[in-house]
């Protein structure tokens, strides 16, 4: 049994432009370990025939990567299918059976001169090594166009040899032994404890950006000791043009994603936590793309307590675990 949840998304996002006019679909990391949670980012370099523009990419998921999360875009409705994988799988010790198997972005215009990336996180899970992941892809232009990235190659065809050839992610080795999924550390909270106040600031974190992506995620953990309320009201960077907190969140089947204005409260006695797929800050207009190993400096403005001055350590692109899936794109 399959199904469907419908994510909109309002933010408008510029694409960024390059293309080559008839390049094929390909991800940005072509390889990733065995048993690593990942973020698999396709590249999508062209429209259809005749330069008309991309109105919605699918991606049917392959069997064995798992518990896939989609990264949604702005000004793009995204749409989850949901079915039955062929055999149960081993994550976090539980079984799992089904999952996201196809999921589509919809309703948006990609214009055939510029290029974007559309990603999805998910885990590689029971696939030797030396396998290639086929993804098959399908670009729509409205209803005048469509182009099929689909076509697997067979044992001993060299894939470059397929017209239309469905991007693959080739999967390799673990480089550590003993079973435990380092990518599930991808962010880096290595953020030393800041106090201001009854404040205090624990795991700083962001991710490094894609190719393409034009704003960036934060995240950190804040535990109010003292016994009144405190209230995060603002947020800056001398890394980003502007920066915002935001929410994102599940309302009747559909993710809604929006700025706080009010701010986020930080209740006497009590820990909140920015991070993923919740409450987290935005940085847009970012004058360096985030890479791994980066420290961005952030100022955290709150009502009480005043400004507050935090490193963010920037973890890898390539995701951790399902809590650490979202950034707008």
């Amino acid at each position: 049994m399959k199904t469907t949840k419908i994510i909109t998304c309002t933010l408008f996002v510029a694409s960024v432009s390059t293309a080559q006019a008839f390049a094929h679909t390909t991800f940005v990391d072509g390889s990733a370990e065995q048993e690593s949670t990942i973020v698999a980012a396709l590249q999508v370099p062209h429209g259809c025939d005749g330069g008309l523009a991309t109105t919605e990419v699918q991606i049917k998921l392959p069997e064995g990567f798992i518990t896939a999360k989609p990264q949604p875009k702005a000004g793009w409705d995204l749409e989850v299918i949901k079915g039955d994988y062929q055999k149960a799988y081993k994550n976090h010790g539980k079984d799992i059976k089904s999952g996201a198997v196809e999921i589509r972005w919809k309703g948006g215009n990609l214009p055939d001169e510029f290029y974007d990336t559309f990603a999805v996180q998910g885990k590689i899970s029971g696939i030797e090594a030396g396998q290639d992941l086929p993804f098959k892809v399908t670009q729509l232009c409205g209803d005048k166009g469509k182009v099929s990235w689909d076509e697997v190659a067979a044992a001993g065809v060299d894939p470059h040899s397929l017209k239309s050839p469905a991007p693959t992610i080739r999967v390799t080795a673990k480089a550590h032994a003993g079973g435990h999924d380092h990518s599930a550390m991808a962010m880096d909270m290595d953020m030393d404890v800041v106090k201001a106040g009854s404040l205090e600031l624990s795991a700083g974190a962001t991710k490094a950006m894609l190719p393409g992506q034009p704003v960036g995620g934060g995240y950190v953990t804040i535990k109010n000791t003292g016994s009144s309320d405190d209230k995060l009201i603002g947020v800056e960077s001398s890394a980003a043009g502007r920066a915002e907190i935001h929410e994102m969140a599940m309302v009747n089947d559909v993710m809604k994603m929006r700025k706080l204005d009010d701010g986020i409260v930080i209740p006497a006695g009590e820990t909140v936590e920015l991070k993923p797929g919740g409450l987290h800050m935005m940085f847009f207009n970012v004058k360096k793309p985030f890479a791994e190993g980066d420290k961005v400096p952030v100022t955290l403005i709150f009502e009480k307590a005043g400004k507050v001055e935090i490193v963010l350590s920037a973890g890898s692109a390539k995701g951790g675990d399902d809590k650490n899936a979202h950034q707008h794109n």
